[in-house]
């Protein structure tokens, strides 16, 4: 959800008992939003500069800490409220899941005729707890630092500092690890002892890793695992079917991928299991005699109940996760009102898997943003590039130890200039194919921190950028702008706030962009193909093709009103992923 985007959402949701996660990675974004909160809601707020020793890490403790305050404060409002206003209580009732416990025994309660507030009280202090204020590291960004003397140790590295500011902070809570292993960050866990398991065999501090495929997860579970680290969740994302950054596997599709968690979630647990106890023995530490909750979770492209359900049942998943919709929710999103208005708006064409990270990993995101115009602006000005304030993908090494953003005026200058030396070696087409791939990057760190500060009408200073958004494919169905307790109905099945047009099963839709994927992959390979890439593409074939099998035994032996329908556009994607021609190596 990018960096603004849920900056606040445990604000916004988390007593009504909604989970959320916040980037952590945008230090002076949080610093701003503890500013802004403070005032709100009466709070002393005391400014942490960046003079301050540690003072990434400091901001982001500080935040979280008043985050969790106003969480608690806004939970014990809540349940009062629930128990003294019929109304309010009949308004919660109806956005719970028909299959929860909770909302059964509200029922039950409200059923009984007069209805007393101690029992109201006494049922909700047993059983209703306030939304996880988890938080989120891209462990990608953890650009070295540097002062006056030289570079800094490894544990002021970006992400190294914002893991410290969590681990400070007062929440019982998860990080989230995104964007595959570093090694680095993972090793510096063990220096905390909230990851450890107590006398208990609890743990204060868990970790979730976001994976998308089975290897994946058993790798980096059992790397942690080796230095008496448990995962707490593995959070099963679609390589592509999604938001952000998009991690494309080798052709796997999720459902296979489902199955294969499903059947060797024992396995995995108990050989994590084996090294963890190995792990704990060598640090002198007392081993769980059973192995610690493990869940399986999922996202990426949902959009029905149905789906949600699906997932839920046929999977065994702990739980699913919804993202991008909530883009139109703003009760639990900071999206200012114009991109908020270009998300509602937007169609299937309009969504589009883009180059504009300065990671050089593919990013969901939508045509028409401010940040577009702005950037294509010093384009035409033939002032391409970004100021650079903040530097937190400065993480080329190509012109020096310290780091710099593919996105900077400073790269971008340098890049074109080399280009424009070389111009009559090259055709046209490939000077300005060129050209396009060195101005087209993005300045994330600042284009998807400006929609909060617009929202709350916050000062923006420096170099004009817009707003970047990252919604996955998914927003092309919903078309208003909606209140969270019509999307939670929507998602439990008690209501809908689709638009009338037609939506693919998110399984098939999935299908559709890896298919895409490997035919654009193919048409636009710009160095000679090499016989490793040949083999990497016929295997991310055959891995689709497998995948389209798969799905063809799972909607005969779990029929629905739409399994004619999915069939039928297996079948169209099975025949164009027939016609898609691999090359092959030419004979000297």
């Amino acid at each position: 959800m990018g960096l603004a985007y849920t900056i606040d959402s445990p604000i916004r949701v988390a007593h009504y008992g909604i989970s959320s996660v916040i980037s952590i990675i945008d230090d002076e974004l949080m610093e701003k939003m503890n500013s802004f909160y403070s005032k709100k809601f009466n709070f002393p707020y005391k400014e942490i500069s960046k003079k301050t020793q540690d003072y990434r890490a400091k901001r982001i403790t500080s935040y979280l800490n008043l985050v969790d305050t106003i969480v608690k404060e806004k939970f014990l409002k809540f349940k009062k409220e629930l128990a003294e206003s019929k109304l309010a209580l009949e308004s919660f009732i109806a956005t719970l899941p028909n299959k929860s416990y909770i909302k059964e025994g509200l029922s039950n309660l409200m059923n009984e005729g007069s209805v007393r507030k101690d029992d109201i009280e006494n049922f909700l202090e047993a059983n209703l707890k306030a939304g996880d204020i988890d938080v989120n590291i891209m462990t990608k960004v953890d650009k070295d630092n540097f002062d006056k003397s030289g570079q800094l140790p490894i544990e002021f590295n970006d992400a190294h500092a914002s893991l410290r500011g969590f681990v400070k902070s007062n929440l019982n809570s998860s990080v989230v690890l995104s964007a595959g292993m570093n090694p680095r960050l993972y090793s510096y866990f063990e220096n905390f002892k909230d990851f450890f398991p107590d006398r208990n065999n609890r743990l204060k501090k868990k970790i979730v890793l976001k994976v998308s495929d089975y290897r994946s997860a058993t790798i980096q579970g059992k790397f942690l695992a080796k230095k008496g680290l448990w995962v707490s969740e593995y959070r099963i994302e679609s390589g592509l079917n999604c938001g952000g950054h998009a991690f494309a596997t080798d052709g796997f599709l999720l459902g296979p991928i489902l199955e294969e968690f499903k059947s060797k979630k024992a396995e995995l647990i108990q050989d994590t299991q084996n090294v963890l106890a190995k792990g704990l023995l060598q640090k002198g530490l007392a081993v769980p005699e059973k192995p610690l909750d493990l869940k399986i979770t999922v996202q990426g492209g949902v959009g029905t109940a149905d789906e949600h359900e699906f997932l839920l049942e046929n999977y065994q998943v702990d739980s699913v996760g919804w993202g991008s919709p909530f883009l139109l929710v703003p009760e639990a999103t900071s999206v200012d009102k114009k991109t908020r208005a270009l998300l509602a708006n937007a169609i299937e064409k309009d969504l589009y898997l883009s180059n504009i990270s300065p990671l050089g990993i593919p990013f969901n995101t939508i045509k028409g943003t401010t940040n577009e115009y702005h950037r294509q602006k010093r384009i035409d000005n033939n002032k391409a590039g970004s100021s650079c304030p903040k530097k937190y993908l400065a993480l080329s090494k190509e012109l020096g130890a310290k780091g710099i953003c593919t996105a900077s005026k400073k790269y971008q200058d340098i890049k074109l200039q080399e280009l424009e030396a070389k111009r009559f070696e090259v055709s046209r087409s490939k000077y300005e194919n060129a050209k396009a791939k060195i101005t087209e990057k993005a300045c994330l760190c600042v284009g998807l921190a400006n929609a909060s500060f617009l929202e709350n009408d916050i000062k923006i200073k420096g170099q004009e950028q817009g707003v970047v958004i990252c919604p996955g494919p998914n927003m092309a169905y919903f078309h208003n702008e909606v209140s969270l307790s019509k999307m939670i109905q929507h998602i439990y099945g008690n209501g809908s706030v689709l638009s009338p047009i037609y939506r693919p099963n998110m399984f098939v839709k999935e299908l559709k962009m890896y298919v895409d994927y490997l035919k654009d992959e193919i048409e636009t390979i710009s160095e000679e193909v090499t016989t490793k890439q040949i083999k990497k593409w016929e295997a991310f074939k055959s891995n689709l093709f497998n995948g389209i099998a798969y799905y063809q035994d799972l909607f005969l032996t779990y029929p629905s009103p739409e399994s004619a329908t999915i069939q039928k556009d297996l079948l169209v994607f099975k025949e164009e992923l027939i016609a898609v021609t691999v090359p092959v190596m030419k004979e000297i």
